[in-house]
């Protein structure tokens, strides 16, 4: 299979994935096809300024929901935190701060259009705005499935993870080394700070050790060569 064909079958899959999603979240009411909202959004994803919030991100978000639904059980309203990961980067701009508002702002316009209830779209609003701290209150489901989802690619392996930092480094290169050394390690403390950056139960026994480690590791080598602090500085995990 060649890499276009690649491309086309996670595309088509994809596809099919947020139409059985948004099919679910409306509960058999009346609505437009799902799927000209799906190809907007998959554009969106597939940007050329994207070098690591790609559909490769998406399906990796998604695939970590349905596993902590599987293994953890965790509860909430999982068509809607599925719903929420299609919009929580769908606008992304690394030279901007407000791209997770901007999400918000566009899953409010295209789920009401698609036939959501006013309580499914603030909730799903309401989850992409709170990727910007990933630190959803106790007791918030929904919110802690997202953000663990979300912050997974934190535990993987040591290539896995080189390559998330390298994508991430890629996507803002237009920031000189000392200013983006200075802003991820800022990234790198405010996680590292959390009490916890797994909420749910599986996700903090699964995910947690391994995050860590490789978020030490990762700020030891950065401030080994820091030189000093200079603005416009990376914030994006």
């Amino acid at each position: 299979m060649t890499a276009t064909e690649d491309s086309a079958t996670e595309t088509s899959d994809l596809l099919r994935r947020w139409n059985a999603t948004l099919l679910a979240a409306r509960a058999g009411r009346e609505g437009p096809d799902p799927a000209p909202y799906g190809r907007n959004l998959l554009a969106r994803w597939a940007e050329p300024q994207r070098r690591y919030h790609t559909t490769a991100h998406l399906r990796a978000v998604l695939d970590r929901i349905d596993e902590l639904a599987d293994q953890g059980g965790e509860g909430g309203e999982l068509e809607l935190v599925r719903l929420a990961a299609w919009f929580h980067d769908a606008v992304y701009r690394p030279d901007r701060s407000e791209n997770e508002e901007r999400s918000a702002a566009l899953a409010e316009r295209a789920l009401a259009e698609a036939g959501l209830t006013a309580h499914e779209v603030t909730e799903v609003a309401r989850l992409v705005r709170l990727t910007v701290t990933h630190d959803p209150a106790p007791g918030d489901l929904n919110g802690e499935t997202l953000c663990d989802a979300d912050l997974a690619i934190l535990a993987t392996g040591p290539d896995t993870y080189q390559g998330y930092t390298a994508a991430v480094r890629e996507e803002y290169a237009f920031v000189p080394d000392p200013a983006f050394r200075e802003g991820r390690a800022a990234v790198l403390r405010h996680l590292l700070g959390l009490p916890r950056l797994y909420r749910t139960p599986y996700g903090a026994a699964a995910w947690e050790e391994s995050a860590r480690e490789n978020l030490e590791r990762e700020l030891a080598e950065l401030t080994a060569t820091a030189g000093p602090p200079l603005p416009e500085a990376p914030t994006t995990p």
